[in-house]
């Protein structure tokens, strides 16, 4: 049997690496215009700056970086949302790891704390339902973010609380969808993407054919890969095919785990509590329709936005003015077009939220570019 250090060490073969890229110089020279692939997912991003993948691409080929970054798209009023939360009397505000540093207004989740407010980063959801048992007198508000990866553990720790009747843990919803800002993405006039590397995880979770809309209505290849290089090198690989026979298919590289329909019991488990959100105001993009989701309405019980709705009225906020963290998530600038890329603006002392992310642009580029 191969070990998994031994698997993943194939996936990360320079040997395999370099032949990809010479099949791809070659068949990409015979194509006479540009390629510019969209990574979606921040996941690839870091995969291609880590590995340096751009570098071994003809000049006819350009990563366009995407906003599949939960934690990069999230405005900051809904991360002020979180902070007037978390400021309530009796409440313990409990996020995944990465939102704890993301700026909003009014500062990070992490001054919130330092300043006395209970709130816990967590890596597992069920650790929520643990943390609203063990303090019962408390008000525990999950604040809930990530694509459709993510959103079954959501559903489960809803489910969890339903019937263990645990009654102080709330939501607040901040799940995402990919193909709403696929489709926002392409309506800018600045648009160049012409491919694209969807996001295998969320594929697994709700099937290669979540890409099957994009592919058919603006006429471009989506390759649904893996996280590997060797996963990307391939991905590219079969987009060049592509491009030069004329086609454009929806094409699964990460057969090993991604089907057409992906994994039912979980959209069905989805579906049971949570539903589509009219509108949601993405960090970059602007309000985009039907493009998140929100607690059911039998669950009003549950809902955080619903029960602190008046503490909760906050106008739309911008970004700081030095800051183009948008043109990075729209794909019409990359990191280093910004003025305070790697000055003002480091993982340190992030002034935007692409900087903050281990999956966001800047952060990649600054860990692994040379900055």
């Amino acid at each position: 049997m191969i070990e998994l250090n031994q698997l993943y060490q194939g996936f990360r073969d320079p040997t395999t690496i370099h032949n990809l890229a010479r099949e791809i110089q070659t068949l990409a020279s015979q194509y006479p215009g540009n390629i510019n692939i969209m990574e979606v997912c921040g996941g690839h991003t870091h995969t291609i700056m880590k590995y340096g993948l751009n570098q071994l691409l003809p000049a006819n080929i350009e990563f366009v970086h995407g906003p599949g970054c939960p934690v990069c798209i999230m405005p900051k009023e809904r991360i002020d949302h979180a902070a007037i939360l978390a400021s309530q009397p009796e409440v313990i505000l409990v996020t995944l790891g990465d939102m704890i540093r993301v700026p909003g207004s009014k500062g990070s989740l992490a001054q919130f704390r330092a300043q006395g407010c209970d709130i816990r980063p967590i890596y597992d959801p069920l650790d929520t339902l643990t943390i609203a048992k063990e303090n019962p007198e408390k008000t525990v508000i999950f604040f809930a973010i990530g694509f459709e990866t993510s959103t079954p553990m959501t559903a489960v720790l809803i489910e969890q609380a339903e019937q263990q009747g645990v009654n102080n843990l709330l939501f607040h919803i901040n799940h995402v969808l990919v193909p709403p800002a696929i489709d926002a993405v392409m309506a800018d006039p600045k648009a160049t993407v012409n491919a694209f590397i969807g996001p295998s995880h969320v594929s697994v979770i709700s099937g290669a054919k979540l890409y099957r809309p994009a592919v058919e209505r603006y006429h471009t290849p989506v390759v649904v890969a893996g996280f590997e290089p060797v996963d990307v090198m391939e991905s590219i690989l079969r987009i060049v095919k592509q491009k030069l026979a004329g086609t454009a298919e929806l094409d699964v590289q990460y057969s090993r785990a991604v089907s057409e329909d992906g994994n039912l019991h979980a959209q069905q488990k989805v579906n049971q509590y949570l539903m589509i959100r009219p509108q949601f105001r993405w960090r970059g993009l602007g309000p985009v329709a039907n493009s998140a989701l929100m607690l059911r309405p039998e669950y009003a019980h549950r809902d955080a936005e619903r029960i602190f709705s008046e503490k909760l009225n906050v106008a739309d906020i911008d970004d700081h003015k030095a800051c183009q963290c948008g043109d990075i998530l729209r794909g019409i600038a990359k990191p280093k077009d910004c003025k305070v890329f790697g000055r003002g603006c480091t993982p340190e002392s992030p002034l935007g939220s692409c900087m903050v992310s281990s999956e966001g642009a800047c952060n990649a580029y600054y860990r692994y570019n040379g900055v």
